[in-house]
Order: structure tokens, then sequence, then C-alpha cells
């Protein structure tokens, strides 16, 4: 018998050692599906993460742009101003006439007779120049009159004689139209002559200053001996009339029709606290400056006292009728643009609007507005000049701008010197 190998028999029961069997081809094939999903749905969800965070961040950026471009204002309600019936208006203080005086020839200043004032009398004579070259034209003037004067006499003369011997052939006719040309040429001579005369008498008259009207010498800038030259190079003297006072006032647009032509109008001076003096409105220019819309008033005033002088300030109270409610905003406020004078408001919290108002009195730092405010409107008290309708700003309160702009936590201020 052959013997074989005997190869031990597992005992009953006992766990077969089998080799592992290769993996099947579809299952690889899943595994490497499942895997690739898996991946795709990572990539995926990073890049809409990424689009989402990009997205968020603009809107935060457009956001915080928006809000810090937004120009910070303080808006608050305006001021409530009684209703008046009257406003008051500086007025400038002018002489009824007023001429500076010049001459209207050269010399030397012989004599003044009027020094500052004094008051004079239309045709009083104020001051003398001396012209001596002027008084030697004169003399050669009237010696060239004469001249022409016998010149024209001969020449009428043989004009005559020609005339009558040209009747009987004696002379020739050419002559005589000579001689008789002569004559109307020397004539005129003559007339140029007398004109030139008087020109220069006209002038030498000037030798002489008088006053051209009643009234105060209120300057005189010549003295005894001084170089006079023609012309308005040179005030010699001022003279002001004094007794009836011009005040000129600028009234507002908007008063125009309330005040009437011949009205009484009270004024009063610093000179004279607690004093009314009265006027009367007798002319107006009739015509709005547009540079500042107002109309130029001219108020007179009785001074034959001489209590008033020109060149003062005058306080010109008006009486109308009553604005009705008005209100006090700061001149700060106003807005000047191409349409007229615009107050900023706030509307719907944050939004800019630009109200067209009209203005009554205006006192410097704040102005009063007659028409264009309501009471629940909140102004804004320093607008910037690029602030446009319907802009989007940042309101805040007076107390939260000034607490924002104190530290927080003052320092007290130490002594210069010495150990606490």
């Amino acid at each position: 018998m052959t013997s074989q190998s005997s190869q031990p028999k597992p005992a009953p029961g006992a766990p077969q050692n089998h080799e592992s069997a290769p993996d099947h081809p579809a299952i690889n094939g899943r595994k490497a599906s499942v895997a690739l999903i898996i991946v795709a749905i990572v990539v995926i969800g990073l890049a809409l993460y990424g689009i989402w965070k990009r997205q968020h961040h603009d809107e935060v950026l457009a956001e915080t742009t928006e809000r810090d471009a937004a120009p910070t204002v303080i808006a608050l309600p305006a001021k409530s101003g009684a209703p008046t019936d009257s406003f008051e208006l500086p007025g400038n203080v002018t002489a009824w006439s007023d001429s500076p005086i010049y001459a209207r020839t050269s010399g030397y200043l012989t004599k003044w007779y009027y020094d500052i004032g004094a008051h004079v009398k239309k045709g009083d004579l104020l001051a003398e120049i001396s012209t001596p070259e002027l008084d030697q034209q004169v003399a050669q003037a009237e010696a060239d009159l004469v001249t022409a004067q016998t010149n024209a006499g001969n020449a009428k003369i043989q004009a005559e004689r020609y005339k009558g011997l040209v009747a009987s052939d004696a002379v020739s006719k050419q002559d005589t139209d000579t001689f008789v040309t002569q004559a109307a040429s020397t004539a005129s001579a003559v007339t140029s002559a007398q004109a030139n005369v008087d020109r220069l008498k006209q002038m030498q008259s000037f030798e002489k200053l008088y006053a051209p009207f009643d009234g105060v010498i209120t300057a005189r800038n010549i003295d005894t001996g001084q170089l006079i030259n023609q012309g308005a190079a040179n005030e010699l003297f001022h003279l002001q009339s004094l007794g009836t006072l011009r005040v000129y006032v600028n009234i507002p647009e908007v008063y125009t029709a309330a005040i009437k032509r011949g009205q009484k109008v009270a004024l009063t001076f610093p000179q004279y606290p607690g004093r009314t003096i009265a006027g009367t409105y007798v002319r107006s220019a009739d015509s709005i400056d547009p540079s500042n819309r107002t109309l130029l008033i001219e108020i007179d005033v009785d001074n034959r006292k001489g209590e008033l002088m020109p060149g003062s300030l005058a306080q010109v109270h008006f009486k109308t009728q009553s604005a009705g409610q008005t209100y006090i905003v700061p001149a700060a406020a106003l807005i000047f643009r191409s349409q007229g004078i615009r107050l900023g408001t706030v509307v719907n919290g944050n939004i800019a609007h630009l109200v067209p108002i009209t203005i009554g009195q205006d006192n410097g730092a704040t102005v009063e507005v007659i028409a264009g405010l309501g009471p629940n409107d909140r102004v804004i008290q320093d607008p910037p000049d690029s602030i446009i309708e319907g802009e989007k700003l940042n309101v805040e309160s007076a107390a939260s701008q000034s607490a924002r702009q104190t530290p927080a936590n003052p320092q007290p201020a130490q002594p210069s010197g010495g150990k606490q």
C-alpha cells in the first residue's frame, strides 16, 4: 500500500480556515461613486458658503459705507417767536445836499474865508485864487480881438467900395467877389476871437469860489499860498445842507407792501437814549435790489434845530400788520441756493428735506422765519454745504454730540509745583 500523507481533520464544530475571496467589481464601483458624491457635496457646500460669505461681507461693507457717508447733523424743533406788528432796521443818515467843491482853474490860493463848522449862505465867497497866467491869456485874447475887429472893418469897407465900382465896370467882378469873401472871413475871425475872450473870462471868474447852497462847511483842505490844480483831484471844501436830513433804509422784500409813502416813522439815535424823533417816508427806489432782495427807501427828518448829524446810524421803527406765527432759527441754519433761501429739515427720521422760507427780521445771529416752517418741523442747525433733497442723515441730539465730543474721564489739572 502506498502510504499517503494524511492531513489532520478538523474536529467537528471547529471553525474552518478559508482564504478570503477577491472583491466583486460591482461593489468597488459603488464605493467610488459614493466617494465622488461626497466630495462633490463638500466642494459645492464650500463654494456656496464662500459665495454667501462674500455677499454678506459686501452687504455689510455697503451698509457701513452708506452709514459713514451720511452726514451727521443736529436737528432741533424751531423756536416759536411771538407774533409782531412792528420791525426795526438800521438807517444811514445823510445830508439833504452834499457837495465837494473843487477848483475850476489853476493858481495859488490868495485867501480863504470860512473854516469847518461855519454856516454859509448861497453865494457867499469861500476863497480866492490868484491866476496870473490866465490873466495874461485874457489880455492877449482881448488884443487879438481888437486886431480881428480892425481887419474885419477894413475888409468890409473894401468890399462895399468894390460893390459900387463893379456896377460901372471900373473893377472886375472877380476882384469884387474876392473882397466880399475876405470881409465875410474876417467877420468870422472876429466871432472866434470874441468867443475865446469870453471863454478865458469865464475861466477867470472861477478865481473866486462861492457857496452853491445854504449849508455847513464840513471840510477845508486848503491854506493860503497853496498851489491849486484844476480838476477833481483835490477837494478844496466840503459843503452839506443840514436843515433836512435823509435817512436811507433797505427794507426786506416781504415788508415792502406793508409800508406806504407818507407814513410817519419813528427813529431813535444812540446819542439820545429814550427819545424818539419823527420822520416821514417820502420816496423809494421802486426796484428790488437782486443782490439782497431789499427795497431802498428814503425818510426825511426835520433838522432845523441842528440836533442830528449826517453820517450817524439811526434805528428806524416801522409799524405793520401782524405777521402771525413766526419762528426763530440760527442764521447758520440758512441754506443759500439759486432757487432762494432754504432751511434743512429732517423727515421720516433721517431724510433731508429743504424747505423754502420767507425771512422777516435778521438780527445777525438769528433770523425770523415768517413763512415756510411748521410747529413740528425739526431744523438742521448747521447743515453741510453739500446737503441735497432726500439725502440720508445721521441725526444726533445736541446732548449726544456734546457728550461724544467731551472726554469720558477728564483728568483734573495737576498743580504746577510741589508734591501731593
